[in-house]
Order: structure tokens, then C-alpha cells, then sequence
């Protein structure tokens, strides 16, 4: 029984929710006493461990990668590794790298052999330390070389001057280098005796606050005496390799010796015997060798031929002195053929083809009879769509059949070239006014006469690139345009719209309406390859060079290979001094498809760059021309067109070309017309996917002549009625916001009522958007001409560079 003046808790009590125990699992574990369920554990429970597993778990982890990094360093430079590539880049004009290579190549208990082959190339033997190097010297200015020594290289020597560090072209070269991705590198600074000994203090701390832009907390290392050049080395030979992906996982080499046997059809092509030493992984004779700046070709033989480096000289019977040996090495010849063995000889059943493209068959279509119902379907459509035409008399119905209506003579398909979009496009003038145009040429040759001019050489020279710069003016008055003004286009008068622009269609809404990645694909996709799952493809190609064991030629052999087929221009360039780089390729790497690269403007490039332009592609190995679709990037299926590389925004560059797995880093260069290569764009490859959608827009625009609360009269976005009936169903959209649609025509001169969720301003414009998937051109170019070097000069103006002779 309550008192009766007790409290009692009333409707609006609080009631606070009880304390859920027991739900996390470590109470459950107690609870369940060790018992276990019926079911078996899940990988992700299986991972579970307690403190003391996880420790030790983590401490073997760290140990087998500091195993790695130890056994990767011994094996560098080793007996039984490759040697120790070293390329060394002068950066500047004054920078002393000859006096570098003196000095590196007079060390103490070391044997030196000199490539005389290649000015600056020679190779170090230190049995004491048994490690073993060989140097490279490229010029800052041979871009190519630079860039393709690079793709190899254990480690970069850049050489700098102890007073400006690097000039213009050197910087350039780290711009590429950075981009392309930068293996293991040091910064050698000789001559630094010649600064006179009050400077050298303050022009060592600008050099070393110069060099933070581009190598933040790096150690100069003063290269000046043996001892100096002593401790470089010994930097080089232990610090920690930098990977690059696209080269770990592919067999390559820089080649030794080269030697070429024409073949008995030709003298132009034969077999190429490249020596060197095998890098990166084993390398196969089945599978195919894409020699950089040439092409893919196959293998039909490799060879084990005597290590001309080798660290114990009793390895190679019956050798000549290491001159000797150099001179033989560097023509391409080879004494001792009875030492040397056939590793292995290719198979034709497991080679990889050289088939690139897919031949497509016109004739491929499976055609079927058709049945009754569709029979009967098109007996309907043929009665609707019958016309009354005037003819004359006694023409047949087959006659009758061609003749073409007054509204079908612009009915003609449209050229698929989409770089008259800017505003500017008009269509051919007709044939009467053709006519009368030629009588006007004719008379105006009876009229014209010729006359001498006295020529200026200073204004020639003045007003040599004149055309050059009104083409520029006009694409920068394009890109401005496109800017202020994004896909818009004029409609033009002389056609009708539904004429002019009957590829394209209306979408409700660009990111969620539907498009068919097959539809009305180009014949150029029949010639293409195309994976069914990119990415998982991708995932067991990588998966089996980790774990399967492949034959062949394993890393750190010096091996020959018999490329066959190969013109004996790529002789010519090795004989020339250019480097001679070769990668083997994964499986499916020769097949043409579409790439997709993600790049980003480069920030010394402020020309404009216009889509469909012819570019040069550095992608990873490879380096081809090819013009470019760019788009957006976004994670929607469908992708709009930008007309112009932006500088403010990473985009899509989509190209054919042979088909490479990522990742892979991505250089554009824009070829000048005397020949000189600017960088202008740098990004990696994002993916081989031919069905990415690219979708093209163009915007008509209207002006308000009427306003209503919610309607209004729009004129000048058509002037015909037939062109304001055909668009009706497109949606209309205004730049302040309004969504509407078109209501009817009035009148003969385009004017139409047009409905709107609200009122319009009379400030405001009227705008349709339609829409076409575009696809780029087949321009693949495998074969890139050399750039000219170039430098700053002093005199010049920013901006200005001028050509080496």
C-alpha cells in the first residue's frame, strides 16, 4: 500500500536504455567456454591473433624485408648480378663531367675497361670490394638518350656546376625525368677548386638552396680528388634502389655489343644480335623484345656467351687483354664461338605472334531469313512510310525510287571530323554560286599580273613565322571562347538544324540517361582488341611473374639475342652512339586497343593544345604519335569532350595504342616546326578500356523575345518551323537556372512558345543540349623522330629558345 504522500512517476518519465553487456568478443570467448561452432572460421577470423602473435608476426615481417633490401644490395653489382649501371647526366654546359669520369676511373686496385665505342662509357672491376660498374654518359640535351638510359639505370650521376647548379636544358631534362620516375640517384659537384676560396662558402650554400625544388635533403658529394670519388662510389653501391613498376616486372637489358647478319632476301633487313646483361626478370625467348624507338620484333635464339666484365678472370678461357677484349666487344665480334652455348632456341608453337590488329571480314555477319512476323512488320512500315513523289511520265517505280525530294537533299551524312564545332562552322556553298564563282576566278587570272619584289633579308627573317603566330592568335581566341562560352555553336541558316545535326540526340539527363557502349561503333573497333575483365587480367599476369618460375635466361646473365627481322637502320643508331634498350613484352602487350591516360598540365606549357592535334606519347617503354580525345574525369559512364587541354584540371587522354598494363607513367610532347619537343602534359595510364563513353556536346542558344509568368517566345536558336518541330522533345535549360520545354512553333522564322518552371529574366539565355559519342582517330605512329636539342639563350627572351646547330 502507497502513502499518500508518496511520489509517483508521471507519463513524461525518462527512461534510459540498458547497458547492452556481453556483445563485444571477449566476453563471448568467456562465455563460450572454448567451445567452437560446427561451421568453419572465416579467413578474417583465422587473421584474429592475440598480442604475443601479432608481435611476432610484425618482427619476421620486418625482417624478411630488411633481408630483401640486403640481398637486393649484395646482388647489385655482384658475381652473379648484373653490373651496376650508372648513367651520368651532366645538367649544365660548364658542368666538368670529364674531369668527373677521370676521376672515377682512377681508383686503387681496380681494373677499368673503356668502351671506345661510346665517348664516356667504360666499366670499373674492383675484385677487392667484388663489385663491379659500368658508367654511361648522356647528354642533357639528347633528350631521347636521356630518357631511355634512364629506363634502365640502376642509378643517376647528375653533375652539376658549382656555381648555377644546372642551366635551362638541364632542368628541362629533370622535368622529364621526374615525370617519367626517377630510379636510385646521387648529385657529384667536380671543379669546385676552380671558385676562388672566399665564394666558395656562399656559392655552396645558393647551390645547396638551388637544388631544394628539385631534391629536398640531399647530400652534395664535392668531386675533386680519388678520395672523393672513392666515397661516391661507395654511396652508390649501398644506398637503397628505387623500383620503377612498368621495368620490375619486364626482362630488359642495355646492350654491350651489337652485331647484325643480313638476311638472303634483303640487305635492308636481317637478324640483330644483341649482347648484354638481363635485368629484372628472366627473360624468354618465346616471348616477344620491343627495342626502344623501333618497334616489337621475335626472338628465334639466345646465347651464353663469356662475361666480358666478369670479376674472376679464370672464368674465361683463352682471353686477349681487356683492350683487345673492348675493341672485339664494341665492333659486335666474338672470338671464342666455340665457348659460347645456345641457352635456348624459340618455339613456334608457345612463340607470341606479332599479329597486332584484328583483320576484320565484312562478310563476318551471320545473315538469317527473317520470319513471318517481321515480314509482316515491314509490309506495315513500307505502307506508312510511302510518299507521293512527281515524275514524269512513263517513269518506272524503280526509277521512282531515286528520285529525291526537295527536304531530302541535305540528307547526307556529315563528315565525322568534329574540329568545326567552334562557332565558326558553316557547310559548303551551293552549287549554283559554285558556278558563278568560277567565271569570277577566271576573270580575276585574265586580270591579275606579275610582278618583282625586292626582298629584305632582316624582315624575312623578321616575319619567318608569321603564319605560325596567327594560327596560335586564332587558337587562343578558340580557347577563350571555349571558356566564356563551353560547347556553344551557332545554328546555321544556309542548312536545316535536323540536317546539320542529325548525329546528335537529346538526353533527359547526362548522368543518369542510358547509352549503349556498342551502338554504331566505327569500323576502326573491328580492328581493335578488347578484354573481357581489364583489371583481372591484369591481377593474374602479375600474380603469376611473383609466383610461377619462368624459362630462361635468368637476371644477371650476360646473354645474346637473336632478334629477327629488325632493319638495319637500328644498326645504324647503335653505331651512331645512340643507346640500344630492349624490353620484353607480357602477353598481349603487341595488341592494338584503346588507352586510357590521366594526365595533368604540365606547368611551363601555356600554348594552347586542341583536341584531335598530333602528340608524341612517351608510355612507359614505349614512345609513339598519336591524336588524342580528352575528357573529363569522372566516375559516371559517360564522359563529356573537352575541346582543349585545360591547365586547371587532371583529364583523360584517350588514343589508340598497343596495349600496355599498368601502372605506367605518361609523357605528352608537342613537336614544334623546328623539331624541338615541349613537354606538355605528365600522368600515368589509367586504363585499356574501349568502352569508355565520350560524349561530345554542343549548346544552341536562344534569346527571350516575349516573357509570360510562365511561358515565353525564344527566337534565334532556329529559323525554320520544320527545326522547332524536330527538337520538341528535348528538354530546355537556361543559364540562370530555369528548366522548360518547347510548347509550338510560331510562324515560318523559328520563333516558339516555350514553357518554364518559373519566369524568365529578360537578361537570361535560352540554351538545348545535345549530345554524340565521338572516338579518336587512327593516327598511331610508332616511329618518332629525333627532337634537336635545344638551350636558353642569354639574350633571348623568357620564352624564347634557340636551336643548336
Amino acid at each position: 500500500m502507497v502513502a499518500a504522500g508518496a511520489h509517483r512517476a508521471g507519463p513524461l518519465k525518462q527512461q534510459n536504455k540498458a547497458h547492452k553487456g556481453g556483445k563485444h568478443r571477449g566476453t563471448a570467448q568467456r562465455r563460450s567456454g572454448g567451445r567452437v561452432s560446427v561451421k568453419a572460421l572465416p579467413h578474417r577470423r583465422r587473421r584474429d591473433l592475440n598480442r604475443v602473435d601479432r608481435r611476432h608476426q610484425a618482427l619476421q615481417l620486418r625482417r624478411q624485408r630488411k633481408e630483401a633490401v640486403l640481398a637486393e644490395k649484395r646482388s647489385l653489382g655482384s658475381r652473379d648480378g648484373p653490373p651496376h649501371l650508372v648513367v651520368v647526366v651532366p645538367l649544365h654546359t660548364r658542368a666538368a663531367a670529364h674531369d668527373a669520369l677521370r676521376l672515377l676511373q682512377s681508383q686503387d686496385s681496380a681494373v677499368v675497361h673503356v668502351d671506345e665505342r661510346k665517348a664516356g662509357s667504360f666499366a670499373i672491376l674492383c675484385p677487392r670490394l667484388k663489385q663491379r660498374w659500368r658508367f654511361v654518359t648522356a647528354q642533357a640535351g639528347d633528350l631521347h638518350a636521356v630518357m631511355d638510359l634512364a629506363k634502365v639505370a640502376d642509378s643517376l650521376l647528375f653533375v652539376l656546376d658549382p656555381v648555377d647548379g644546372w642551366d635551362s636544358t638541364g632542368e628541362h631534362c629533370l622535368s622529364c625525368l621526374f615525370a617519367q620516375g626517377l630510379p636510385s640517384y646521387a648529385l657529384a659537384v667536380p671543379g669546385g677548386t676552380d671558385v676562388p676560396p672566399k665564394k666558395r662558402i656562399d656559392a655552396k650554400k645558393k647551390l645547396t638552396k638551388a637544388i631544394e625544388k628539385w631534391f629536398p635533403e640531399v647530400k652534395l658529394f664535392p668531386l675533386n680528388t680519388e678520395q672523393e670519388s672513392s666515397v661516391l662510389l661507395r654511396h652508390l653501391a649501398t644506398q637503397k634502389q628505387r623500383h620503377l613498376a612498368f621495368r620490375d616486372r619486364r626482362a630488359h637489358l642495355l646492350a654491350y655489343a651489337a652485331e647484325f647478319v643480313p638476311s638472303q632476301e634483303s640487305d635492308q633487313v636481317g637478324t640483330l644480335k644483341v649482347s648484354g646483361f638481363v635485368r629484372g626478370q628472366t627473360l624468354n625467348v618465346n616471348s616477344l623484345v620491343h627495342i626502344v624507338g623501333h618497334g616489337d620484333f621475335q626472338m628465334s635464339q639466345l646465347d651464353a656467351p663469356p662475361d666480358p666484365l666478369s670479376l674472376n678472370p679464370r672464368v674465361v678461357k683463352g682471353q686477349k687483354k681487356s683492350q683487345d677484349m673492348d675493341e672485339d666487344s664494341a665492333n659486335g665480334t666474338d672470338e671464342m664461338e666455340e665457348d659460347v652455348k645456345i641457352l635456348m632456341k624459340a618455339d613456334t608453337s608457345k612463340q607470341e605472334s606479332l599479329q597486332s590488329e584484328v583483320v576484320p571480314d565484312p562478310m563476318e555477319g551471320e545473315q538469317t531469313w527473317p520470319t513471318e512476323e517481321e515480314l509482316q512488320e515491314a509490309e506495315a512500315s513500307q505502307k506508312e512510310n510511302k510518299r507521293v513523289v512527281k515524275v514524269p511520265k512513263g517513269t518506272s517505280k524503280y526509277q521512282a525510287a531515286w528520285i529525291v525530294d526537295d527536304g531530302e537533299e541535305g540528307s547526307e551524312e556529315e563528315d565525322d571530323d568534329d574540329d568545326d564545332d567552334f562557332g565558326d562552322d558553316m557547310m559548303e556553298e551551293a552549287v549554283s554560286q559554285g558556278e558563278s564563282s568560277e567565271e569570277e576566278e577566271e576573270l580575276a587570272e585574265e586580270e591579275c599580273e606579275t610582278m618583282t619584289m625586292s626582298e629584305c633579308v632582316r624582315d624575312d627573317q623578321y616575319d619567318e613565322k608569321v603564319e605560325e603566330d596567327e594560327e596560335m592568335l586564332e587558337k587562343y581566341k578558340q580557347e577563350r571562347m571555349d571558356e566564356m562560352f563551353p560547347d556553344e555553336v551557332d545554328t546555321p541558316r544556309d542548312v536545316p538544324a535536323r540536317v546539320r545535326f542529325q548525329k546528335y540526340r537529346g538526353l533527359k539527363s547526362f548522368r543518369t540517361s542510358p547509352w549503349d557502349p556498342k551502338e554504331n561503333l566505327p569500323r576502326d573497333y573491328a580492328r581493335i582488341f578488347q578484354f573481357q575483365d581489364f583489371s583481372r587480367t591484369r591481377k593474374h599476369l602479375f600474380r603469376q611473374i611473383e609466383k610461377e618460375e619462368a624459362e630462361g635466361a635468368s637476371v644477371g646473365w650476360y646473354v645474346t639475342l637473336h632478334v629477327c627481322n629488325v632493319p638495319v637502320s637500328v644498326m645504324e643508331s647503335f653505331k651512331e652512339g645512340k643507346p640500344l634498350v630492349l624490353f620484353s613484352l607480357l602477353p598481349h602487350e603487341q595488341k592494338m586497343s584503346v588507352l586510357n591516360f590521366l594526365v595533368r598540365r604540365h606547368p611551363s606549357s601555356s600554348d594552347p593544345v586542341r583536341a584531335k592535334e598530333e602528340l608524341i606519347f612517351h608510355c612507359g617503354f614505349r614512345r609513339f604519335r598519336a591524336s588524342p580525345l580528352f575528357s573529363q574525369h569522372t566516375s559516371a559512364d559517360k564522359h563529356k569532350l573537352e575541346r582543349f587541354l585545360r591547365p586547371d584540371t587532371a583529364l583523360v587522354v584517350t588514343v589508340y595504342a598497343p596495349i600496355t598494363f599498368p601502372p605506367v607513367s605518361v609523357l605528352v610532347f608537342k613537336q614544334r616546326s623546328n623539331g624541338m619537343h615541349d613537354l606538355i602534359a605528365t600522368g600515368s595510364l589509367l586504363a585499356v578500356d574501349p568502352d569508355r563513353i565520350i560524349i561530345k556536346r554542343l549548346v544552341l542558344s536562344g534569346h527571350p523575345f516575349k516573357i509570360f509568368t510562365k511561358a515565353a517566345v525564344v527566337r534565334y536558336m532556329f529559323f525554320n518551323r520544320e527545326d522547332v518541330m524536330w527538337f520538341k522533345p528535348v528538354e530546355l535549360r537556361t543559364k540562370w537556372g530555369r528548366r522548360g520545354h518547347i510548347k509550338e512553333p510560331l510562324g515560318t522564322h523559328g520563333h516558339m512558345k516555350c514553357h518554364f518552371d518559373g519566369q524568365l529574366k529578360s537578361q537570361d539565355t535560352v540554351l538545348l543540349n545535345l549530345y554524340k559519342r565521338v572516338y579518336p582517330k587512327w593516327t598511331y605512329d610508332p616511329y618518332v623522330p629525333e627532337p634537336v636539342p635545344w638551350v636558353r639563350s642569354e639574350s633571348a627572351l623568357p620564352g624564347q629558345e634557340v636551336e643548336m646547330e
